[in-house]
């Protein structure tokens, strides 16, 4: 059994389940995960012991997501190097991702904070730190 903490999944609800898997998938795969599920409205990607879902739910309230508002501003990830943040960085735009903050990256998050900030087409937001 894994340890009590860790994350077991993550649920995203998105307007476009081709768009997201797209973006999602490319972004996801590039950072070590595998695809996990597939199903009509949705897809998973596994990584150890934690999966994210990305899901096309009929029950969906609203068309946007704004990271500005309650709930989730982003999800985070640990990247190994800076050079590896720098090549994600030039191959996102190519699968519908936006650099945020292009002004002070790769430093946006501080001096000694090496990221990218990502935004998809649906308005979600990534954050990928230099571990190294």
């Amino acid at each position: 059994m894994p340890p009590t903490g860790p994350l077991h999944h993550v649920e995203v609800w998105v307007p476009d389940l081709a768009r997201a898997s797209h973006s999602w998938g490319w972004l996801l795969g590039r950072l070590g995960y595998v695809p996990f599920q597939s199903w009509s409205g949705g897809r998973s990607w596994r990584l150890a012991g934690t999966y994210l879902v990305f899901e096309q739910s009929p029950d969906l309230a609203a068309e946007a997501h704004d990271r500005r508002r309650p709930g989730l501003n982003h999800l985070a990830f640990h990247v190994a190097t800076a050079a590896m943040v720098d090549e994600l960085v030039t191959e996102a735009a190519g699968y519908g991702w936006s650099l945020l903050f292009a002004d002070r990256h790769p430093y946006a998050g501080g001096p000694a904070h090496y990221a990218a900030y990502l935004v998809d087409a649906d308005g979600f937001e990534v954050e990928l730190v230099a571990s190294a």
